[in-house]
């Protein structure tokens, strides 16, 4: 699934610049909940790790910030009980991914939602 973020950024990842900043962004498009996770780097360079496992560099937080929103994903620490029930799904049940390495987070970044059932 294509998590339908851009980046035309041209620049190059900035590995050498430790991370300040972690956020997690999530969408739920039919019935399935997609995470990325929003790494802001010293430098100012951002970087996003979508479901795919790719990382999407930014030139800042505020431009990785904006593709998110772009492709309808909301910011997990600033939703509330409303936002998800449409979704179906209480807060306390919506977690972000966990692991060490992005290897670890990329298989849990997409998960198909039950029916509900009429």
């Amino acid at each position: 699934m294509n998590s339908g973020i851009e980046s035309d950024y041209d620049g190059e990842a900035d590995d050498r610049s430790p991370v300040v900043a972690t956020a997690w962004w999530v969408t739920c498009p039919v019935r399935m909940l997609v995470w990325a996770r929003l790494q802001v780097r010293e430098s100012g360079v951002a970087e996003v790790l979508d479901c795919d496992g790719q990382v999407l560099v930014y030139d800042s937080e505020d431009s990785a910030r904006a593709a998110l929103m772009d492709a309808e994903f909301r910011a997990f620490d600033g939703l509330d009980e409303d936002d998800v029930a449409d979704w179906g799904l209480l807060l306390d049940e919506l977690l972000p991914p966990e692991g060490e390495h992005d290897d670890d987070l990329v298989p849990q970044m997409m998960r198909a939602l039950e029916v509900p059932r009429g």
